[in-house]
């Protein structure tokens, strides 16, 4: 088992060499993980990644190698930890209804509707509830609740989006950082961006000036004059924000593919993530989203109007999470996402939004058509002739 798990490291890309391996098997040998898979998933980690960059590639692999076995563990997750009883959390039913079963349940009616209704159950309801279509539980047709179905309610203790019809949710979620190695697929990608150019030579004189140096040579009488010049940098600037998580995970290869791409034409480039729409804080490191959160207010005034700011993101949530005070999905902000975007928009004039949805599947989503409007129907679908497009409208 633990060959496999050398050469299938390898084989994913993480840069793993025998003298590595050799190290771990050592340090198994002498019981440093004793019988712990979590021990085991940390102690090879030290023992085989070299660069945090792989972290990702590697717990992708850990996963597939130790399957049934790591749990937790293998995604380097932890715990969710909430306010409810835990034994209301447990998963103990997968109910599956028909379409005509789901056409029935009905929505309260709402954003206000929906938190008055929550904070009325949790005064009134005294245990643990499973089924149903009322009390906050498991396996139902409640708006409040996991692993049931409704077309609009807060999500409490599930591990994972099933429906997509969460206004809120209850949960510590963790992301992924995107990988900025990922190189297949970019090269199109990169010809695209070569728009989006404007060389400069700047920093220290290190490129030799061949016109230059023939000119004072001959100026010199003959005598060798060498003259150097700075290099020459792209000097556009591109601000990058990257929606992650949720719907965004089954277009995960393709942001990789653009942030690979992005990262190797761009020397002045500064990247935050956030969830479905932009609020007071922005993150830098998904591993650390929880603890070290940039405000938003901090990006306004550190980077000045002449960066370009690009959007990425599928534009797929509820309404509320852009148009309401405490709307949402993961925590309570004081302010609408449609204000910090407008913020936002207003700081940094030459902006566009890459979403990587087919652009004909953008009507059947309101927040899609909410964000269009917002962003002057400076939304562009992520593909090469949308990238083509979208680097057009930022050089104008």
């Amino acid at each position: 088992m633990f060959t496999r798990f050398f050469f299938a490291l390898r084989q994913a890309g993480v840069p793993v060499s025998l003298q590595e391996y050799l190290t771990l098997m050592e340090a198994m040998k002498r019981g440093l993980a004793e019988h712990s898979v979590e021990d085991f998933y940390y102690l090879s980690r030290s023992c085989l990644v070299k660069d945090e960059r792989n972290l990702d590639r590697f717990d992708r692999v850990f996963g597939q190698v130790f399957k049934g076995i790591a749990g937790d563990a293998a995604e380097g997750g932890e715990v969710a930890v909430v306010d409810l009883p835990e034994e209301w959390l447990r998963k103990l039913a997968e109910r599956f209804l028909s379409e005509e079963e789901k056409a029935q349940v009905q929505a309260l009616g709402g954003w206000r509707a929906l938190m008055e209704t929550l904070a009325k159950r949790l005064a009134e309801q005294k245990g643990r509830h499973q089924g149903g279509s009322k009390w906050i539980g498991t396996a139902g047709t409640s708006p409040f609740g996991a692993y049931g179905y409704n077309p609009e309610g807060v999500r409490i203790g599930q591990d994972g989006s099933r429906h997509r019809r969460a206004v809120k949710v209850w949960d510590k979620r963790e992301f992924r950082n995107l990988d900025d190695t990922v190189e297949l697929g970019t090269r199109n990608i990169k010809v695209a961006l070569r728009r989006l150019r404007r060389f400069a030579r700047q920093g220290a004189a290190r490129e030799l000036d061949l016109p230059g140096t023939i000119r004072a040579t001959a100026e010199n009488a003959g005598w060798l004059d060498l003259k150097l010049v700075p290099e020459r940098h792209n000097a556009v600037k591109v601000l990058l924000f990257l929606d992650i998580g949720g719907s965004m995970d089954d277009h995960v290869r393709l942001c990789e593919e653009l942030f690979s791409a992005v990262r190797s034409e761009f020397k002045h480039l500064e990247h935050y993530y956030f969830h479905n729409c932009v609020y007071e804080s922005v993150w830098r490191d998904n591993r650390r989203r929880h603890g070290e959160r940039i405000a938003t207010w901090d990006v306004l005034h550190t980077y000045p109007a002449d960066y370009k700011l690009v959007f990425v993101g599928d534009a797929a949530m509820s309404p509320y999470e852009i148009t309401y005070a405490g709307g949402s999905v993961e925590h309570w902000n004081e302010e609408p996402g449609q204000l910090w975007l407008e913020r936002l928009l207003t700081t940094y004039p030459k902006a566009v939004w890459l979403n990587p949805v087919p652009q004909q599947h953008w009507g059947y989503t309101e927040s899609t058509r909410i964000l269009q409007r917002l962003m002057g129907n400076r939304m562009y679908p992520l593909t090469l002739e949308g990238l083509d497009t979208a680097t057009r409208e930022l050089m104008r």
